[in-house]
């Protein structure tokens, strides 16, 4: 028997408060840090640099790796020691490095909150989303660029997890959607949108978004910011906005994939508003589901991993198709899971399993959205709820499921399912297995360009560390160590 979430669910009270900003005393350094990962430096290691510059000059520096820390924190060092800094990883790089690209400048800004907020009003809505499309294309094109989102990429503001949720389940529908202003806009370019959506995906899927999220994101500023602010009847108006919220999930997608989450938690929320514009709730909950809830899974943090995916059942019941219900509930089971609470992810992962059984047996129903999501990404998804119980045969079962049934266009998503397959060989105490499968993953991921996949790979090499001294281990480590 399949138990469902219960139907007065809410996310905490607490979450009802809206965001209003980040506090504006001290903003995390995102250049700066970003500058030290390009560099290949540690904190300590950096900090030799800045005081071996330093000493060049006659100035005694004793800074050291908590310094470094405090830095990327957002603390701005006093006198000449930016300009020693920038000459520092300059240094490291090989090219000039200015205080403006470490983030020290004078031109440099606080974070802005634009993004993180569920606009009641839907032209609030389109301004938001149009701005954070916006400064995500100065962030990338400028060196220099002090953009909104420019310190915002990588860190997520855990109130905004879940309280986009809570606001998407209480906010009333747009009555209308329609414009009279601006150039005209037809159902052949929603089309045009949804085709391009449809491509980005499958080269995404391919390449890994390290090759494609640049795309996505000048196209949502260029082209879909232009047709939001056009003239268009109801009909086509949500449609597009549907379109919208389409793509710009497919960027928040793809920000997780090259490191920014917390770029990624804007680009969900925008798209939560804009399917919330379409008219479609189902859509609404993939958004929180499968990219939220996910997002709060590789982050680590469970419980609103559960409460975003029950937001999700609640505010679709009845609306969408036993397929869409599967997913749903498999976000669940992996916050279960994460929880160690084995119980629950079994009934709820069973739950899932049996949805999808009802979907298997219906035609035609399901909304392109949601189409994708077949045995093998169920089957992927329970492998990680396996894998995080440390139930290491389980999780090779539902990972050999998944990579049976992935083609090879799926390459990313192969190479995840290869290393959770090798994570439960190693569970199960299998090292020449477990080190055989990751190779594979690992040669598959050299054609990528993906941070996900790069994680993963990295999480089964820190499995592998209490094994070090093993041959095998030796062998493998020696083989994919960093140049």
């Amino acid at each position: 028997m399949t138990a469902r979430p219960s139907a007065s669910f809410l996310p905490p009270a607490t979450a009802g408060r809206r965001h209003q900003g980040v506090p504006p005393a001290r903003q995390p350094n995102e250049r700066l840090l970003a500058l030290i990962r390009e560099a290949g430096c540690s904190n300590a290691g950096l900090a030799r640099r800045v005081n071996m510059c330093a000493a060049e000059r006659g100035l005694d520096f004793r800074y050291d790796k908590t310094s470094v820390a405090r830095w990327i924190r957002g603390q701005q060092p006093r006198g000449r020691a930016p300009e020693i800094i920038a000459d520092a990883i300059g240094r490291k790089l090989g090219r000039t490095v200015t205080v403006d690209e470490i983030g020290m400048g004078a031109a440099r800004q606080p974070t802005s909150a634009v993004g993180l907020h569920f606009a009641a009003d839907l032209a609030e809505s389109v301004d938001q989303a149009a701005e954070l499309w916006r400064s995500d294309v100065v962030r990338r094109e400028a060196a220099d660029a002090t953009g909104p989102c420019a310190a915002g990429g990588a860190q997520v503001a855990p109130s905004a997890l879940v309280e986009p949720s809570r606001d998407w389940l209480i906010t009333p529908a747009d009555t209308e959607v329609a414009s009279a202003s601006g150039p005209r806009v037809g159902s052949a370019d929603v089309e045009a949108v949804l085709a391009t959506t449809a491509a980005l995906i499958d080269l995404d899927r391919r390449w890994g978004a390290g090759h494609v999220r640049p795309v996505v994101v000048h196209y949502l500023n260029s082209v879909v910011a232009g047709l939001l602010g056009g003239s268009y009847r109801e009909t086509v108006g949500r449609e597009l906005f549907g379109a919208a919220a389409r793509l710009t999930e497919l960027a928040g997608y793809m920000a997780i994939d090259t490191g920014l989450p917390g770029l990624a938690q804007r680009y969900y929320i925008q798209a939560l508003r804009l399917a919330q514009a379409a008219g479609d709730r189902g859509f609404g909950g993939y958004v929180l589901a499968a990219g939220m809830s996910h997002l709060a899974a590789e982050l680590g943090n469970p419980r609103e991993v559960i409460q975003l995916a029950r937001a999700a059942q609640e505010g679709t019941r009845g609306q969408i198709t036993p397929r869409a219900e599967a997913l749903f509930l498999a976000a669940e089971a992996r916050g279960h899971a994460q929880l160690g609470d084995r119980e629950s992810c079994r009934r709820v992962a069973a739950a899932a399993l049996a949805a999808f059984e009802r979907a298997s047996g219906e035609s035609g129903d399901d909304p392109a959205w949601i189409a994708h999501f077949d045995g093998a990404y169920l089957a992927d998804e329970l492998a990680h709820c396996h894998r995080d119980l440390g139930q290491g045969r389980a999780a090779q079962q539902r990972a050999t499921e998944a990579l049976a049934g992935h083609p090879p266009g799926r390459a990313r998503r192969r190479a995840v399912g290869l290393l959770l397959l090798a994570t439960g060989q190693l569970q199960e105490g299998d090292l020449e297995h477990a080190c055989q499968t990751a190779n594979e993953a690992g040669t598959l991921l050299r054609g990528l360009r993906s941070g996900r996949g790069s994680t993963y790979f990295a999480d089964f090499r820190a499995r592998l560390e209490p094994h070090r001294a093993e041959p095998r281990v030796r062998e493998f480590a020696a083989r994919w160590q960093s140049p």
